[in-house]
């Protein structure tokens, strides 16, 4: 399955243990706070394993994105953008 990965880090921000989970997923990146990754769901399970990496206050959505959605970006990263070309 395909998500969308996005977040509000609060102060005091800490992304090490963050960035670490995501790159082992080979998300890429397509906005400062949103990734996006192909991994196995539910959304329920991803949000939770994201959350475990911040703290509880902190802000996690994560949306399925299905093949043939419709997309359109302005400067977003150049990883996601090409992720999104080859996966939707």
């Amino acid at each position: 399955m395909k998500y969308l990965i996005t977040y509000d880090n609060k102060p005091p921000r800490n992304y090490t243990a963050l960035y670490t989970l995501l790159n082992s997923w080979s998300a890429a990146r397509v906005a400062e706070s949103v990734w996006l990754a192909e991994l196995k769901g539910p959304a329920s399970a991803v949000r939770d394993l994201v959350r475990a990496k911040l703290d509880p206050s902190d802000r996690v959505v994560v949306i399925e994105l299905k093949t043939g959605s419709d997309w359109a970006t302005c400067h977003a990263l150049p990883a996601g953008n090409d992720w999104l070309k080859r996966n939707l």
